[in-house]
């Protein structure tokens, strides 16, 4: 049984950073692309990033492109998502997700 349990998200000031994990069971890690998926409040679920198999293969969303950084550590079944200079407009609950697998999210507030 696949399973992702996310953490990491809180109360963040603008200009300010979070990391994310996401623990993941249940599946071959390896085998799998990952990614991020957020939700604003009031609003759709808006893809973020992916890191595929490999690690170095990663795609963001433009509005994010040079401020999250996402990761995988093979070793620890975990994937990261860190986020630099967040912006209110990061503000969501974020999954992760593989396939049509997904966490139960963890939020993310950015606000002064």
């Amino acid at each position: 049984q696949v399973q992702l349990v996310e953490s990491g998200g809180g109360l963040a000031q603008p200009g300010g950073s979070l990391r994310l994990s996401c623990e993941a069971s249940g599946f071959t890690f390896s085998a799998y692309g990952m990614s991020w998926t957020r939700q604003a409040p009031g609003k759709g679920l808006e893809w973020v990033s992916t890191v595929y198999t490999d690690g170095t293969d990663t795609r963001y969303r433009d509005a994010v492109k040079g401020r999250f950084t996402i990761s995988r550590d093979a070793a620890k079944n975990v994937i990261y998502l860190q986020m630099n200079s967040l912006k209110p407009d990061d503000t969501g609950v974020y999954y992760c997700n593989v396939g049509d697998n997904w966490g139960q999210g963890t939020q993310v507030t950015v606000s002064s």
